[in-house]
């Protein structure tokens, strides 16, 4: 038995049944295990390995198990850096195995050596060389355990080769203590009865609910809380889905392109319950004038996140789902009807609007038609930029764990990859991917991955031959400036998706759209689709930089 076969039998015992990678040179004896093993799990070999780790993200994003990364040493682990960072900054569980060169060789500058341990450290949970064979299975259940408990994030674990290619004929225990890692579950009751207290003295209650739901399984909860004491809901970017989008308590996604309702009560309120959410600066604006008037309480897992950017006057470091099972008990009294008509005015007289187009594809309608179509129950990946707000604002999500973005980083290339991923942790539901015609340019070689594992994933580019967010941007602060973010040249992406043996589809007019939107989700496969869009269509409303959740532009035609 090697080392690699004792990797490979820690990953069996914990019960991984899907693995993204790409061999090279320092990991041939761990690929020659997986050979050999014939163990019960998938690897899917990506074509690059940014796609490895993106489809790690969605699958970790829809499962809620760890995702599963390999690379090699040097280059195959710095291609990994962008979607290292993206998991850690939303949270999600990555485990991540580079190979190393020799011990023997680590820092003198060896073929295909880099500094992994130096490279992760900022943008990791926590991160191990591992030294020994002895160590090695230890090493790698503490990884799992890390990366799926607390806070979730991305752990690496870097392997030398010698270690992983070495014989042994023993056998190496692989419990671990970690005293100085205990993640704080259970609520303070004292928190709590202050937390309680607040709201039945609270005019203008408010619940800003995040990803920290989802990744507690809370939603339930959630959902329960605000009903049983009629307090209304607004979601963070992430946190779509935690609370039913169609419900009438819900007033939208909150921040730079949010709902008026939804920032105009973040504003206003008078006691504001951030569940799960970290106060990011696209959702606070101007902080100044973020919550001005509010007492803050902030339920977190993370203590680092309370206080960190928005004073909290009632910390509650737990667990989601323990804090509101635990709020579930306390008699709150609210009296807010006043409060409740108000945010029911500016839900019906400022919602969300867009005009329809003569010519191309209008996005916004793009996104209601998929919408209908899917009958708001599939699986929504995306990259980031306009398209991505405009899913957000129009694909209004019922259910948990349907929503897979790159928020805190805001990563080209990861909507596509991320489908792939969340295919094939979800294999029975419909997953579509809405990637912009620039995001998609960056990761469209994992076209082939789609095509080999057979997986119906629909692809929806939304091409408006732009980088739409920055030429928004230049349109709106540069003076129409528009410095390199017009395509003069884009692909013929329906002949790009047939040249992969994927069916494509172009749709132009609004006219076509409905009747061919029909046969490409009735088609039992993957499909490319083409959709033109207005180029200059903008994302509204918006928050200009530097202003307040008041003060939005694009709220009116």
């Amino acid at each position: 038995m090697t080392g690699a076969d004792l990797f490979i039998q820690t990953l069996v015992d914990e019960q991984v049944d899907t693995i993204f990678g790409y061999p090279g040179g320092a990991v041939l004896p761990i690929y020659d295990a997986v050979y050999r093993s014939k163990a019960a799990f998938k690897h899917v070999l990506s074509r690059h390995e940014q796609g490895s780790i993106h489809a790690a993200e969605g699958y970790a994003r829809v499962t809620g198990r760890p995702g599963v990364v390999i690379a090699t040493s040097g280059p195959g682990a710095t291609n990994l850096i962008t979607g290292i960072t993206d998991a850690m900054m939303d949270s999600l569980p990555l485990v991540i195995f580079t190979g190393q060169v020799a011990s023997g060789v680590i820092g003198t500058d060896a073929f295909q050596e880099a500094d992994v341990l130096g490279i992760t450290t900022p943008i990791t949970k926590y991160n191990y060389q591992v030294k020994t064979i002895e160590e090695l299975p230890r090493v790698v259940k503490e990884a799992f355990h890390i990366a799926s408990t607390g806070r979730p994030g991305p752990v690496v674990v870097d392997i030398p080769k010698n270690i992983s290619a070495e014989v042994t004929g023993g056998s190496y225990p692989n419990t671990f203590s970690l005293p100085g890692y205990q993640p704080n579950v259970n609520p303070n009751p004292l928190q709590i009865t202050k937390l309680a207290e607040a709201l039945s003295h609270a005019k203008k209650p408010l619940i800003l609910a995040g990803a920290g739901v989802l990744f507690s399984k809370a939603s339930a909860e959630l959902k329960e809380f605000a009903e049983k004491y009629e307090l209304p809901v607004a979601n963070t970017l992430l946190g779509l889905g935690s609370f039913p989008g169609s419900h009438p308590q819900m007033l939208g996604m909150a921040g730079m392109h949010g709902t008026y309702a939804a920032n105009m009560a973040l504003y206003e309120c008078d006691v504001l319950l951030n569940i799960g959410a970290r106060f990011d600066d696209r959702l606070t604006g101007n902080l100044q004038h973020f919550a001005p008037h509010a007492k803050v309480a902030h339920i977190d897992i993370d203590p680092a996140e309370i206080g960190k950017n928005i004073p909290t006057a009632i910390p509650v470091v737990a667990d989601a789902k323990a804090a509101l099972q635990a709020l579930l008990t306390k008699d709150i009294k609210t009296d807010h009807e006043d409060w409740q008509k108000g945010l029911k005015h500016n839900k019906l007289t400022f919602p969300l609007w867009y005009d329809r187009s003569d010519e191309l594809l209008s996005p916004q309608w793009l996104i209601d038609q998929i919408h209908k179509i899917s009958e708001g129950d599939a699986i929504i990946t995306t990259d980031v930029g306009q398209h991505q707000m405009w899913t957000a604002q129009y694909y209004s999500f019922d259910k948990p764990n349907k929503w897979v973005t790159s928020g805190g980083l805001g990563t080209m290339g990861f909507g596509f990859p991320a489908a792939i991923g969340a295919q094939l942790g979800a294999p029975d539901e419909l997953v579509v991917a809405v990637v912009g015609d620039g995001g998609f340019q960056m990761t469209l070689q994992e076209l082939s991955v789609l095509k080999e594992q057979q997986l119906p994933v629909k692809v929806i580019i939304v091409n408006n031959q732009a980088l739409g967010m920055v030429r928004q941007w230049q349109e709106s602060f540069y003076e129409e400036r528009y410095s390199e973010s017009l395509f003069i040249e884009n692909p013929d992406f329906v002949k790009l998706a047939e040249s992969y043996g994927i069916k494509g589809v172009r749709i132009e007019k609004e006219t076509d759209a409905p009747e061919m939107l029909e046969e490409v989700f009735s088609y039992n496969g993957p499909v490319v689709v083409d959709c033109r869009v207005v180029q200059k269509e903008c994302v509204y409303p918006m928050i200009a930089p530097g202003k307040g959740l008041h003060e939005m532009i694009g709220v009116k035609r």
